[in-house]
């Protein structure tokens, strides 16, 4: 990848090193999940799934049992200027400036404007408008107050933990949380979430899986419209298919405790998350990425 002479985006808050929360307590993230009427076990999948490329748990456990979470209102940091020597933030910034012109321009051709989300760079935990977020979820999205939220410490999980290191794969996890701004602004997100508690659990989690897999599809339509620009070239992509081998629900289950729980995935299995993310880089077309109207994931 080129980043030399890519302009950066002015929607990031820096806010690291800034506090803007408690780690936890009775009101807190983990608080509210433990307090939850759900069983550990979807308990422990929400937060696998929201660690690696998902959105925050509080979303996916509201989704899933048919509540809504409260959001906490806390103080927050005020955003600062970045270090010119930190080269992820910087390569962050970038990656979100991209991530701009492409859906900008894509709405644009279909006649509509383009509400860039902001994204925020935090440390430890942090207030959203979605809960308490924590460096333990790993990236995530929040719909309730249009944000991208990331501890940059993820890309040492990704890197180290799940064998998925590189620039492309990292500028996937930012343009896979974009994809759900973009689900958001499209009114998707919004027709999955009026399905809370009208529908099986294992309906849910089915739902849930063409969810994120069209995400991984949107953001691989970024990457289709960002490679001239970015000069992408086959070994970033083979990073990026890589990562999303290593974060499917098959992978991430049989890791964690050797059992593969299909009825329980939430983001779709490596083999599916691969195929997605594929269709959207080959492709470039948003109509491409239509998971809820096939059957064949």
């Amino acid at each position: 990848m080129q980043w030399d002479g890519q302009r950066e985006s002015d929607n990031v808050d820096d806010v690291r090193g800034d506090g803007g929360g408690s780690d936890g307590g009775g009101g807190g993230l983990l608080g509210g999940l433990l307090s939850g009427r759900m069983g550990v076990g979807t308990i422990v999948v929400a937060l696998v799934a929201s660690y690696f490329l998902g959105i925050n748990p509080l979303t996916i456990l509201g989704f899933l049992g048919g509540g809504s979470p409260v959001p906490q209102v806390q103080q927050q940091a005020q955003p600062h200027a970045t270090p010119a020597d930190d080269v992820l933030a910087h390569h962050v910034k970038k990656t979100l400036a991209s991530t701009e012109d492409v859906w900008g321009k894509l709405f644009q051709a279909a006649g509509s404007q383009y509400r860039a989300p902001r994204l925020v760079i935090f440390t430890r935990s942090y207030p959203t408008a979605c809960g308490q977020g924590s460096t333990a979820q790993g990236p995530f999205y929040c719909p309730a107050d249009q944000k991208v939220y990331i501890d940059l410490d993820f890309y040492q999980t990704l890197k180290n933990r799940l064998g998925a290191p590189g620039e492309f794969a990292q500028a996937y996890v930012i343009a896979h949380e974009v994809g759900h701004h973009v689900q958001h602004l499209l009114g998707i997100s919004d027709k999955v979430d009026a399905q809370r508690g009208r529908i099986s659990e294992v309906q849910q989690n089915a739902l849930s899986v063409r969810l994120e897999l069209q995400a991984d599809c949107l953001a691989g339509v970024w990457g289709f419209h960002a490679k001239d620009q970015l000069r992408i070239e086959q070994g970033d992509v083979e990073t990026a298919l890589n990562a999303a081998t290593k974060i499917g629900d098959d992978a991430l289950q049989r890791a964690s405790s050797s059992t593969v729980r299909p009825e329980s995935f939430t983001h779709g299995t490596s083999a599916q998350r691969v195929r997605w993310f594929n269709t959207g880089l080959q492709s470039g077309s948003i109509q491409r990425c239509d998971t809820f109207n096939t059957r064949d994931l």
